[in-house]
This record gives structure tokens, C-alpha cells and sequence, in this order.
């Protein structure tokens, strides 16, 4: 008995790790071949494995079965050196939902919902499983600032920390 409730409290937990924050819904009419290509980090919520990292970028292509490869880097100027991870996402529904899990280790995965995209796929907005991660992202450099301050608003008001938000340099 003790076993199954591990497995079951194990379970749990990682389906947790691929939910969506309250309020926020990921968007429809999804085309991951329009969303292939490159994508510059504009500004994210600090998190432990980007602490640091300047000129990210996250990288998209189709894989064969189904899912996409993701190849994230940065370059972290203390150390004068590029980082690089590699990872797999899969559709976590609907291949037309922005809702995937990822995983750059193992059997783990976390939440990737893609909760705004323009009708260009030229700026996105993505969270994790809750409030503490969140990205936006752009085919350039950077943004018109007019933009910038029109998606923060957005997400501030679904309950995201924006006074927290570190701007990429790139």
C-alpha cells in the first residue's frame, strides 16, 4: 500500500510540473511550424538555471515524433563562456493548444505554455507551471518599447511579478 501511495504522490507531482497558473490560458490556433526558428529572450523572471545569462536565445525545430527540439543558450559574462542545453517538448494536449511539457534531463518535465502570440508569431509570452516563470520572447533583438510595456501590463494583470522582471541584454 505504502508503494502505490509513492507512486501515486510521485505521479501527482510530476503532472503538476506541466500545469498553468490561474487565470492564464495558453492560446489556440497553435502552428508549431510557423513557431520553428530562433527567438531572442526581451525579459524573463529570474530563475536558477539562466542566473546570469545574457543574449539567450531559444531555438525550435520539429522532431519526428512529434515533439520539438529546444536548444536554449546564453552567454554568462563572469565566466566568459556560451552555455548550451538541449531538450525534447511534447504537446501536453491538443497539437493547437501552446501548452507542452520540456524536458533538457530525464523523465522530468516542466510546464511550457505559450500564453500570448501575435498573428505574426514574431512575440511571444510563455510561463511555466505558475507566477515565478515567465518569458518574453521575440524574433528580434528587442522590442518597440510601445510593445514591451503593452505586454507587461498584460501579464501584470493576470497576476504576474513585472517589478521583478530582468531585461535581457543582447
Amino acid at each position: 500500500m505504502l508503494r502505490i501511495l509513492s507512486i501515486m504522490s510521485l505521479l501527482s507531482f510530476m503532472g503538476g510540473c506541466v500545469g498553468i497558473p490561474a487565470n492564464v490560458t495558453a492560446v489556440k490556433d497553435f502552428d508549431a511550424s510557423r513557431y520553428e526558428g530562433t527567438w531572442y529572450e526581451i525579459a524573463r523572471l529570474e530563475n536558477s538555471f539562466e542566473k546570469g545569462l545574457e543574449q539567450c536565445t531559444a531555438e525550435y525545430s520539429l522532431r519526428e515524433d512529434g515533439g520539438l527540439r529546444v536548444v536554449n543558450r546564453g552567454y554568462d559574462p563572469r565566466k566568459n563562456q556560451w552555455k548550451q542545453a538541449e531538450g525534447k517538448a511534447y504537446f501536453v494536449g491538443p497539437p493547437t493548444e501552446g501548452r507542452l511539457k520540456v524536458s533538457f534531463f530525464g523523465p522530468f518535465y516542466g510546464a511550457y505554455n505559450i500564453i500570448s502570440l501575435d498573428e505574426n508569431y514574431s512575440v511571444s509570452m510563455v510561463c511555466g507551471k505558475d507566477y515565478e516563470y515567465l518569458w518574453i520572447l521575440s524574433r528580434t533583438p528587442q522590442l518597440p518599447e510601445p510593445v514591451l510595456l503593452q505586454l507587461v501590463d498584460k501579464v501584470q494583470k493576470w497576476g504576474f511579478k513585472t517589478q521583478e522582471l530582468l531585461y535581457v541584454k543582447q
